[in-house]
């Protein structure tokens, strides 16, 4: 489209993001002159009146925690990967003022598997049933083709997930997290928890451990991630998520394609290098 457009990462925090680095780093390698991208910390009680500040020269916006199900109200439609979850991580804004939500989280988690021959797996495990598990297990539902056994922490996630799971036709098993160690010898493990929560499960990586995805990307390697790989492991990080997710919002957003993955990926390494 002529003239400059913007587009941004709203959440709250927000000053830890990548996003910048990512779509800047494509704008840069696409030629997309003019384009800017920044961050805002928005939380939930301010997004209404951030959106009524958005003009014509919007193209896009990413929205992480706690925004990705609070935009759903102000939007005109949700994409059909959105509405499977609930939750919204891009918004496309177009000049006449409609506004759309999609979910790249699911099929970036899916793209980043398959980067690393990760195609299908006959079981899985994840470790935690927070925001990002909901995704997790969505993106499972087109990996793996038997049970998946979620390890939970409160009976309420539980509950939460047993939804998300008929809500997605998969088969699902809870466990309790003190059991989490079990979890570590399916064919593939994904952990959603937050920082340092895995670390006590680093000393049970088995001897031949087969897969992990961690979605963490900052601190880096975690615990977890860094024996799994000494052991021989394959390591999905969740740089590997974050660039795969971030190529399909610049598609959307600027309507070009393919979005230069490996720029984008250099990027985010030599920002997570410098921090």
């Amino acid at each position: 489209m002529p003239g400059p457009r913007r587009a941004a990462v709203l959440g709250s925090p927000i000053a830890h993001s990548l996003s910048p680095v990512l779509h800047r780093a494509a704008y840069a390698e696409l030629g997309l002159e003019g384009w800017t991208y920044d961050r805002f910390d928005v939380d939930e009680a301010a997004l209404p009146g951030f959106f009524e500040t958005l003009g014509p020269q919007w193209a896009g916006l990413s929205l992480t925690m706690p925004l990705k199900r609070a935009v759903i109200p102000l939007l005109d439609g949700i994409s059909e990967t959105a509405a499977s979850v609930d939750a919204v991580n891009t918004v496309v804004l177009t000049e006449d003022g409609r506004r759309t939500g999609d979910n790249t989280d699911v099929p970036g988690m899916v793209a980043a598997l398959h980067e690393h021959g990760i195609d299908k797996v006959d079981t899985a495990a994840i470790l935690g049933a927070g925001a990002t598990a909901s995704s997790a297990l969505a993106a499972l539902s087109r990996v793996c083709t038997g049970e998946i056994v979620v390890h939970v922490r409160s009976e309420a996630r539980a509950d939460e997930m047993r939804r998300w799971a008929e809500r997605l036709g998969v088969t699902v098993r809870i466990a309790a997290w003190d059991d989490a160690e079990e979890a570590l010898h399916a064919p593939l493990v994904v952990s959603t928890t937050p920082a340092g929560v895995t670390d006590a499960l680093a000393h049970a990586v088995p001897e031949r451990p087969a897969a992990l995805f961690d979605v963490l990307y900052d601190p880096w390697p975690t615990v977890l991630a860094a024996r799994w790989s000494a052991y021989g492991g394959d390591v999905v990080g969740g740089l590997d998520l974050l660039v795969h997710q971030a190529v399909l919002q610049v598609e959307q957003m600027t309507g070009r394609s393919p979005a230069p993955l490996e720029a984008m990926r250099r990027a985010g390494e030599e920002a997570l290098a410098a921090r």
